[in-house]
């Protein structure tokens, strides 16, 4: 079945939970409604011949008053299209099938982008290599998805073939790598593959002389590439109270790159911006 009607009580599971999966086309409707009469076997239609790319749901707003109140219905017949659980676009009145299908086009994902959803599940299901052929294929029908190449560089980092995904942030607008992901996936790239001296040493070095600030930074790196984010940050705050100058400025940028990691949520990440801020000031 690719339409059905819904109510109050149905909505939230079929439309908001549904349009997760495909998009859905709210249908608010009214049985008194001539126009509404025209448009409903178009949509209808269009939903047997598209075959579940995406869902018809009809809601009577007679009947559903609430709904339509929410949805700021003014005026019927009336399409609301739903992806991922908002309002993504809509229309009014009863337009012909023509201008109906290229409304629904517009929505449904493209074969980029159906590739690169097949590549997130092979991903999570621990197959990296196909997943990366997926998405090279994607790039090819999409050269500017700029979002495709982030999906390669996060698998190829996962891989350890840390210049192959340093090419491809690398290759990134600066309106893109300020987004929270890609900042985390630049501050992964950063940190991986540390080399060097292991962390008893550079600990040894750290006890014999405080005020060993490269033995201090190369700690931090080794812990954040382990997972320790505490004991890094603490020593890169050692580094800034004793010289901030060092390296020009390296412990703070480096631990704006761990905030960048962690994401800006977390008490660990309010208490360090605290004690960053404390000892800047």
């Amino acid at each position: 079945m690719h339409s059905l009607d819904v109510n109050t009580s149905t909505f939230q599971s079929v439309v908001i939970e549904g349009s997760k999966k495909v998009p859905v086309l709210v249908d608010f409707w009214a049985a008194w409604c001539a126009p509404c009469r025209a448009l409903k076997p178009v949509l209808e239609k269009l939903a047997e011949e598209y075959q579940g790319r995406f869902l018809l749901a009809k809601v009577n707003t007679d009947e559903n008053q609430e709904l339509a109140m929410r949805y700021g219905v003014r005026g019927i017949p009336n399409v609301k299209a739903f992806v991922d659980g908002e309002v993504r676009d809509e229309f009014a009145g009863a337009l012909p099938e023509s201008m109906v299908r290229q409304f629904i086009e517009r929505l449904l994902p493209s074969e980029a982008e159906l590739l690169r959803r097949r590549a997130t599940a092979l991903s999570a299901a621990g197959q990296g290599e196909e997943a990366l052929r997926l998405l090279e294929q994607a790039q090819a029908l999409e050269p500017g998805n700029e979002w495709i190449k982030v999906d390669r560089a996060e698998i190829l980092l996962a891989r350890g073939r840390l210049e192959e995904a340093k090419a491809l942030l690398d290759s990134l607008t600066v309106l893109v790598r300020d987004e929270p992901r890609v900042a985390a996936l630049i501050a992964r790239a950063e940190f991986a593959g540390v080399d060097g001296e292991d962390v008893e040493t550079l600990q040894k070095r750290v006890a014999a002389d405080a005020n060993d600030l490269e033995a201090r930074l190369k700690l931090a790196r080794h812990y954040v590439s382990r997972q320790q984010y505490e004991p890094a940050l603490d020593q890169l705050l050692e580094i800034i109270r004793r010289d901030r100058s060092f390296g020009d400025d390296v412990a703070r940028k480096t631990m704006l790159s761990v905030f960048n990691l962690l994401g800006n949520q977390g008490e660990l990440v309010a208490r360090y911006r605290r004690l960053l801020a404390s000892a800047l000031y």
